[in-house]
């Protein structure tokens, strides 16, 4: 099954935003100063178009791993680069990030672990809600299609209006419930 244009879009935004919203998060907290919102505006777009690219069937749990890790890579590398590319300079004091590059690096592999797992539980989901509706389209599709009146098999009856007696046959099986009962009648 592929996915059209609008759920492409809508997994490649998703997909964009979680990035750039955790790779800008842990290069904040790496290197104590938040990406720029033309470079997260940037990087959202950059992400956007890989996951177009990419989003035309469903992914697993390990593709959508290798795709947020090296994402991630490429993210932080830019944000890095225009941090340093602008003449940004560090807080006051900072010649070197807030914490070692070993943590940095595992706290930021160990986000976009939990993070790739989200989105393939998301992924998931929402494969699952387009197969269950793909098979619903006939069911839908013949319940709003208006059904043809059948013809009359015989001639129609008239309706009177006059102030003559009703001539209607009895029903058969009719069966009166309300009120209260009908009493008995004494028979000495």
């Amino acid at each position: 099954m592929s996915a059209s244009w609008a759920v492409r879009g809508l997994r490649a935004a998703v997909f964009a935003a979680v990035c750039v919203l955790l790779a800008a998060a842990g290069h904040g907290l790496a290197m104590g100063g938040m990406p720029s919102p033309r470079c997260d505006g940037a990087g959202f777009l950059a992400v956007f178009v890989l996951g177009w690219a990419l989003g035309g069937r469903e992914r697993s749990g390990p593709g959508i791993g290798a795709a947020m890790l090296l994402t991630q890579a490429g993210l932080h590398v830019g944000f890095d680069a225009a941090r340093t590319g602008a003449g940004m300079p560090g807080m006051p004091g900072m010649a070197e990030p807030a914490q070692p590059l070993a943590h940095a690096t595992a706290a930021h592999l160990l986000a976009a672990l939990a993070a790739s797992w989200w989105l393939r539980r998301g992924e998931a989901a929402l494969w699952s809600l387009l197969r269950r509706t793909a098979g619903l389209v006939p069911v839908l599709v013949a319940w709003w299609r208006p059904a043809p009146l059948p013809a009359p098999a015989g001639p129609v009856p008239r309706v009177t209006t006059g102030a003559g007696p009703c001539h209607r046959a009895p029903l058969r099986h009719a069966v009166t419930r309300r009120g209260p009962p009908a009493p008995i009648p004494y028979t000495p």
